[in-house]
């Protein structure tokens, strides 16, 4: 979105290691450059040029996309710079969504609880200046609000990580990271299959890893879940998580999935230690009624409610009427975390009550910017190479 010449630092070793920095200081001191006008007509090919042909997928000895999973979150069949455009054009002047991106985003069911932008974007076929200059136009002639500033939001992280990486160059795929930073990794196969698989038995795990197997999509709430998990919980060799990502990934950006997993493992740009996500209170946070668990994991379907997250907790009696057997029909967990037990039988947190995420009527006020809380990292206000604006955790698909 913003042009390197144009950033208010020295040179690219001046990048700050702070998203928050680096966000104030180009919203304060650098523009966005406007849009480029498509010309009216292009110059004729020279003459005599073979110009050869287009080959088909069957050409190319690509199989014909299957029929799209009904359950799927990202229902665009279609690539391309029109496909995308039309995205932006409905996401904005059609359902109105952007203007309560904020409230929505950290959803999991359904097409319109993010903007869906990042795999145009990865690929090239619609650009971050293009919507900055639809946000800004929406803006003037509908609403401004914390929803469609936290759009641009989104995409200043995704900047953010373009201009990390060319800061550190190739450290960024090191075990290491960026920070050059050596912490001790497993790299126990049958885990990771188990976890790129969907079947850890830790049910908003593997409904967020099943979708990304099935769709080639997952929502920004579920990557940086998925990747703590991974992570933090396993102990697993990050590099792993970020491979698979970039192999399965519709909306795959190189800086940001890998940007993003540098964050997730604390070898990156997080000025905080040890973060880790408590999965049982993030389910029960974001799917606290288990529709998410039960769309994608269907062997835990009978389970009604949160009950869905922790099937382990349930006594033998609701375990048979359900038609669970651990072990058998659904997997036992291969990690039970300490702060789990809180959550024992789907008890939500009595801190934790609300259900966030959930769309809903949303009317702003004009021109509102909003800061993170006193006190509150912008890290955790992130999307991972999610599910929003830009693709990969943060800055991710949004």
């Amino acid at each position: 979105m913003y042009h390197s010449t144009d950033l208010p630092f020295k040179n690219m070793n001046a990048i700050p290691d702070t998203y928050t920095q680096f966000r104030k200081e180009v919203e304060a001191r650098s523009k966005v450059r406007p849009v480029l006008a498509i010309p009216k007509q292009l110059k004729p090919f020279p003459s005599g040029l073979p110009l050869g042909s287009m080959p088909d997928l069957a050409s190319l000895g690509v199989k014909q996309p299957g029929q799209l999973d009904s359950r799927t979150a990202f229902p665009f069949p279609a690539g391309g710079e029109t496909s995308g455009l039309d995205r932006l054009h409905n996401y904005l002047w059609g359902s109105h969504a952007v203007a309560r991106y904020k409230e929505t985003r950290n959803g999991m069911v359904g097409e319109d609880y993010s903007t869906k932008f990042s795999p145009w974007l990865a690929l090239g076929c619609i650009s971050p200046r293009m919507i900055f200059s639809q946000i800004k136009k929406y803006e003037q002639e509908e609403v401004a609000n914390q929803s469609t500033y936290w759009v641009l939001f989104e995409l200043i992280w995704r900047d953010y990580f373009k201009f990390v990486c060319q800061k550190y160059g190739d450290r960024v795929f090191y075990l290491s990271g960026i920070l050059n930073k050596h912490l001790p990794w497993s790299q126990d196969m049958d885990q990771f299959r188990a976890w790129a698989e969907g079947r850890t038995g830790v049910p908003f795990v593997d409904a967020n890893m099943r979708e990304l197997k099935e769709t080639g999509w997952m929502s920004n709430r579920g990557r940086q879940n998925v990747a703590s998990f991974l992570i933090k919980d396993l102990g697993l060799d990050w590099r792993l998580g970020a491979e698979w990502f970039e192999s399965q990934l519709l909306d795959h950006d190189v800086c940001s999935n890998y940007g993003n997993w540098n964050y997730a493992a604390g070898i990156g740009n997080d000025p905080r230690e040890n973060r880790k996500f408590n999965m049982i209170k993030q389910g029960m946070d974001y799917d606290g009624e288990g529709e998410f668990v039960r769309l994608w994991v269907e062997e835990l379907r009978g389970i009604k409610g949160s009950k869905a997250h922790v099937p382990w907790t349930l006594t033998d009696g609701e375990l048979e009427k359900a038609g669970v057997e651990l072990g058998t029909t659904y997997p036992k967990p291969l990690v039970l975390a300490p702060e789990w037990s809180r959550h024992a039988g789907g008890k939500q947190n009595s801190q934790n009550g609300s259900h966030r995420g959930q769309s809903g009527p949303f009317k702003g006020q004009k021109g509102i910017k909003t800061e993170p809380k006193t006190g509150q990292s912008e890290g955790n206000q992130r999307s991972n190479n999610s599910s929003s604006a830009g693709g990969g955790n943060k800055g991710r698909g949004s």
